[in-house]
């Protein structure tokens, strides 16, 4: 999976009553261009749109390409059908900044996703529950675990899916260790616009700050 990211700021100033006063605010607003690759991959969207259902976010993906989104207990899925340019049996599956899907491409070639929107900023709280969720940092920052501050629980373990480019791939995790204070094997890297599993002893809170200055 490959991932291009360009940042708009976009900073509007209001007059206020009086000449003391002075509102104003800053959005940054951006795109993000995922690349699928052949087979299964783990992919997020990571910007605030006005509306995150997969039939806004992918409205044209290759004929029979396949979203699975977990329930928390089993997965639902989602079946791109080219001739009626449509999703089956909907497209109401959202896919919202700290969420994330598995993407199944069987068209035999990359294709790339484009998602557009607003880079969330101060305190974000992403609610990990105990045991298996398919989840995403909540901005559109590559860099690890650690750095993203995803929660440091003895047990938690990060499921990555690696796709090996040629329809296959498997997964690689690291559970963190708190008697070493460390991820073991490594500390996870997470590129922009993907999603993993996380196994979680208990649940726990994902609070990130993050600020475009």
């Amino acid at each position: 999976m490959k991932t291009k990211t360009s940042i708009l700021t976009a900073v509007v100033a209001l007059a206020g009553a009086s000449a003391m006063a002075q509102v104003y605010s800053q959005n940054v607003v951006g795109y993000v261009n995922v690349t699928v690759p052949t087979g299964f991959s783990m992919i997020a969207n990571q910007l605030q749109a006005t509306n995150h259902t997969i039939a806004s976010l992918m409205p044209t993906v290759p004929d029979g390409t396949t979203v699975y989104k977990w329930t928390g207990t089993t997965f639902a899925s989602y079946v791109f059908d080219g001739l009626d340019n449509a999703w089956t049996p909907n497209g109401t599956a959202t896919l919202a900044p700290g969420e994330g899907v598995f993407i199944r491409n069987s068209s035999g070639s990359p294709f790339t996703v484009t998602f557009v929107g607003e880079v969330l900023q101060g305190s974000q709280t992403n609610s990990l529950p105990a045991g298996f969720s398919i989840v995403s940092s909540k901005v559109p920052q590559g860099t690890n675990v650690n750095a993203l501050g995803f929660p440091a629980v003895d047990g938690a373990t990060i499921y990555k899916y690696v796709n090996n480019g040629s329809g296959g791939g498997a997964y690689v995790s690291s559970t963190y260790d708190g008697l070493d204070g460390a991820w073991l094997p490594t500390t996870p890297n997470l590129a922009v616009g993907e999603s993993f599993w996380a196994r979680m002893p208990s649940s726990a809170a994902w609070t990130r700050t993050f600020n475009v200055n």
